[in-house]
């Protein structure tokens, strides 16, 4: 390894080998070890401490750490000067800190996005409560910290989230689309996709309008049920079968 600075790589084609930026591979040292990702304080005094390599893989249009290699007597020396520090009082006491700060300004966040979602629903005051259920169905889904989901990220307006947000539950909550097999063709998925949000928001527009709601709408069946646990929960084993979702042909044609 020549370089003396911290770089961005690609995994290698084999477990201790990486792909340089250039499309070369190279062979990492044995005396370098992987840090897998999860503790930001410690790969960022990795990458401060001297030569490294960061892992990252593109899945999609997401791009995933896969850890930091780096010489394994640097990475025991930080661990250990980590260790300490975390070990005292005045640590703790930070640590309780922002916590509080992190859960406040969480809270904060969730109430701002339900109204967001709220003024997106937008529906006719019959069917207020049935807003209100929606949108903290909703906010609680997609904003926690670490979702992942359109909720989190900054770069589109507030707005655009929220309604982003409600299609991905309509989506995901009232149609069989997570059970639906796609065809493996390019653009296959994203146009249904787009098939699923048309008519999620027919379904929408039908309650803005204060229509009479459909005999065993989706919607409502929807949020008839239990809140499912967060998804950081231990995983329980799956039913069976899983739960057959209304299908929107049985309200809808599509003339």
């Amino acid at each position: 390894m020549s370089t003396q600075d911290a770089r961005t790589c690609s995994p290698g084609p084999d477990p201790r080998t990486i792909r340089t930026a250039e499309g070369k591979v190279v062979k990492l040292p044995a005396d370098w070890e992987l840090v897998p990702p999860g503790d930001a304080t410690l790969t960022r005094r990795i990458k401060q401490a001297g030569p490294s390599w960061t892992v990252q893989e593109r899945k999609g249009r997401r791009t995933f750490s896969q850890g930091v290699w780096a010489p394994t007597k640097t990475v025991a020396e930080i661990r250990t000067k980590i260790e300490s520090e975390r070990a005292t009082p005045a640590y703790a006491a930070a640590k309780r800190s922002r916590e509080r700060r992190r859960d406040h300004v969480q809270e904060l966040y969730g109430k701002e996005f339900r109204d967001a979602v709220l003024y997106f629903l937008d529906f006719a005051p019959r069917y207020d409560n049935l807003a209100v259920e929606l949108a903290q169905r909703v906010a609680d889904h997609a904003t926690p910290i670490g979702s992942g989901t359109v909720a989190r990220t900054q770069r589109i307006p507030l707005p655009q989230r929220a309604e982003a947000a409600v299609i991905a539950w309509l989506r995901h909550q009232t149609t069989a689309y997570d059970h639906t097999s796609v065809a493996r063709v390019k653009g296959a998925r994203r146009e249904l996709r787009r098939e699923l949000a048309q008519r999620s928001r027919r379904l929408l527009n039908s309650y803005r309008r204060g229509e009479d709601s459909p005999e065993n709408c989706p919607l409502q069946r929807a949020l008839a049920e239990p809140v499912k646990p967060d998804r950081n929960a231990p995983a329980k084993p799956p039913p069976p079968k899983p739960p057959q979702r209304p299908s929107y042909d049985d309200f809808f044609s599509d003339d």
